[in-house]
């Protein structure tokens, strides 16, 4: 027994250090956001931890001004969560930058606000993933609530979030 017990101990340090770390013990350290693909990926250090499939705004251009249904294009931040959102969770996005407010003060128009990485509203829960199947929001970004709970665990206020046309 006491020959067996070093090997067993051996096998469970060994064993231990060959297992993945869990997505979970990873927090993204930057958001990119693919227009043309619907996709959110959460990275850290340059390397993808998980990507999931998005339904946006009005996909085609950056958000101009308030109304426009657009999904705004550019560098921003997480710059609040809100765990009491009416589309189940939400995590603010830190639009308009100042480029978002030359180009609205150039046009004479507001830039608009209230962008969000955010789940379903709770009658529409049920939907799931169906619910990526048109582009229904007003310029947000757009998981189901499932997916934005584990989003909410490996992001962080001040994360960057850029989105690409």
């Amino acid at each position: 027994m006491q020959r067996i017990l070093p090997i067993i101990a051996a096998f469970v340090v060994l064993a231990s250090g060959n297992a993945q770390t869990p997505p979970s013990a990873h927090k993204a350290d930057r958001i990119l956001i693919l227009k043309s693909a619907h996709t959110l990926t959460l990275l850290s250090n340059g390397q993808a931890i998980k990507t999931y499939k998005v339904a946006l705004g009005d996909p085609k251009g950056p958000k101009l001004q308030a109304g426009d249904k657009r999904t705004p294009e550019g560098t921003y931040f997480i710059d609040a969560k809100n765990p009491q959102s009416l589309f189940h969770r939400a995590l603010h996005l830190s639009y308009p930058n100042a480029a978002d407010r030359e180009r609205a003060r150039k046009l004479g128009v507001r830039p608009g606000g209230d962008i969000e990485i955010h789940g379903l509203p709770a009658q529409y829960a049920w939907m799931g993933a169906a619910h990526r199947t048109i582009d229904w929001t007003t310029g947000c970004i757009a998981v189901t609530n499932p997916e934005i709970d584990e989003i909410w665990t490996y992001v962080s206020v001040g994360t960057p979030v850029e989105i690409r046309p």
